[in-house]
């Protein structure tokens, strides 16, 4: 199971925010491009990226917040991200989304869905939908859908420990999809879980901000 650190970012500066809300974000370093080089120097190569002014390109694994158009989608692919993450648009423009899973390959896409008691919500958590993540990832089924990063917004920024249930049952329904938790997050005995369940990988952001985990913990679990 990959874990992937990551790095939130709102003006320039590496942030985390509470259930989503913007108003309860809390700065811990002025430098995002340092937080991302101690990463690295524990051996930690996978980094998730999200720009939450808008879509920014950087040098990463996987990079969401502010894709649009094609136009940004070859704009961030071109400076050598790895991965683009999909989540409003997957939603407002699903036949857009999946004809890049075709064209770009399902490598470089990754569905982001980010659930309020199991229903999707859009535009950095701020718009209630009606659309389930079930239904969500059985469209996107059907185009060879390969990643998905699956938020529970109740658990995000709370350290109460992430959704094993949802996560467990999305495993089951949907085999063919590597699916990434995020959100919950506090201990090392959560990613023993998480593993156990057959996640691929797991987001973690604000438990090693807080020093919950520390990154000598994660260099040895990921050795």
């Amino acid at each position: 199971m990959r874990i992937i650190p990551a790095i939130d970012i709102i003006a320039g500066k590496a942030v985390r925010l509470q259930k989503g809300d913007y108003d309860k974000k809390k700065i811990y370093d002025d430098d995002p491009v340092a937080v991302a080089k101690s990463f690295e120097d524990v051996g930690l190569n996978d980094l998730h990226v999200v720009d939450l002014d808008g879509a920014k390109s950087s040098k990463v694994v996987d990079f969401g917040g502010g894709i649009k158009s094609r136009a940004d989608l070859d704009l961030v692919l071109a400076h050598g991200v790895a991965q683009v993450t999909c989540g409003s648009l997957s939603v407002s423009q699903r036949s857009l989304v999946a004809s890049w899973i075709q064209e770009v390959g399902a490598d470089k896409i990754i569905l982001g869905a980010d659930v309020r008691d199991r229903k999707i919500a859009t535009r950095g958590w701020l718009d209630q939908t009606e659309v389930s993540i079930d239904s969500l990832l059985d469209y996107y089924s059907r185009y060879n859908l390969k990643y998905a990063i699956v938020t529970d917004i109740h658990k995000d920024g709370m350290g109460l420990g992430p959704s094993f249930e949802l996560y467990e049952e999305l495993i089951i329904a949907f085999p063919h999809i590597k699916f990434i938790a995020s959100g919950g997050v506090h201990a090392l005995s959560d990613l023993d879980r998480l593993k156990t369940i057959g996640l691929d990988g797991v987001i973690i952001g604000k438990a090693i901000y807080e020093k919950d985990i520390s990154l000598t913990e994660l260099a040895t679990y990921v050795s």
